[in-house]
């Protein structure tokens, strides 16, 4: 009988990870099946539906928006990631125990380094949004090897605050926060992490923030050319990038996780990469 995973979320009927851990599965193969599961819209809903899912055999689940931190206060055992990040995307059932990992910012890191060939060592880097996206990357990004980042937002308190509280984690890397206003210098990459590109805004970034050949890096996907990747053209960024290879290697790194064999993304990417045009 084929072990039995799948993605918790409200909404969740426009998820991708059913598909994605599909193309996986074959490619790895691996007798298993992936389904989503709508919580229900608050924590009882998740509660309910992670007992259930257990009791029916479940062996994994990814979780998205809004159950990130109901999950990781699920968990009986949290890995440095999720506890810092304050937040879990995907759970594993040891015998009675529940796991729990975050691998948001381990997938946009590979996306970054490996796939668009931008390695992070030495690199001055700027994320926009304080947000619980931010929180998920700000570290992997200093373990990468990120001389410098900066965290903007425009509640300047709540990033500063942020970057104070996640800085002695972040090793030899400058990490500092503060708002749009307060923005100074040219960063190699600008990544946006606010929900700005889900309405068709920008964040308030200025094109000097750009510096030459600067990536920029939206983590919505499947938009297209964002009001953000675009003004990071006219600003003069060399590279962008929308988020749908944070999605799928964060999802593999999961997967490899549960399985224990690292599936090839090439196909996954392929398949949900749309033009950024």
């Amino acid at each position: 009988m084929p072990d039995r995973y799948a993605v918790i979320g409200h909404p969740i009927a426009h998820s991708k990870s059913p598909l994605i851990h599909g193309l996986f599965a074959q490619a790895a193969g691996q007798d298993m099946v992936y389904e989503a599961i709508d919580g229900g819209a608050g924590a009882d809903g998740f509660a309910r539906a992670l007992a259930a899912f257990r009791a029916a055999g479940g062996r994994g689940l990814n979780v998205t928006l809004p159950f990130k931190l109901a999950a990781l206060q699920a968990a009986d055992a949290a890995s440095d990631d999720a506890r810092l990040a304050g937040a879990a995307n995907a759970l594993r059932f040891d015998g009675g125990r529940i796991e729990a990992r975050n691998f948001d910012g381990i997938g946009l890191v590979r996306d970054i380094e490996v796939n668009l060939r931008r390695p992070l060592q030495g690199q001055a880097v700027l994320v926009l949004g304080a947000g619980g996206a931010t929180r998920g990357a700000l570290l992997p990004l200093a373990r990468a090897g990120a001389a410098r980042i900066v965290v903007a937002n425009r509640t300047a308190d709540k990033a500063a605050a942020l970057a104070a509280e996640l800085a002695p984690h972040a090793g030899a890397c400058a990490l500092n926060g503060g708002g749009f206003d307060a923005l100074q210098g040219a960063f190699d990459v600008v990544i946006n992490a606010t929900s700005a590109s889900l309405s068709g805004a920008a964040p308030p970034v200025p094109a000097s923030a750009f510096a030459p050949g600067a990536l920029a890096y939206d983590m919505v996907y499947g938009k297209g050319l964002t009001p953000f990747l675009r003004a990071a053209q006219q600003a003069g960024a060399a590279q962008v990038a929308d988020g749908v290879g944070m999605l799928v290697e964060q999802a593999a790194e999961a997967f490899a996780w549960w399985r224990g064999v690292r599936p090839d993304t090439r196909a996954a990417l392929a398949r949900l990469t749309v033009p950024l045009a």
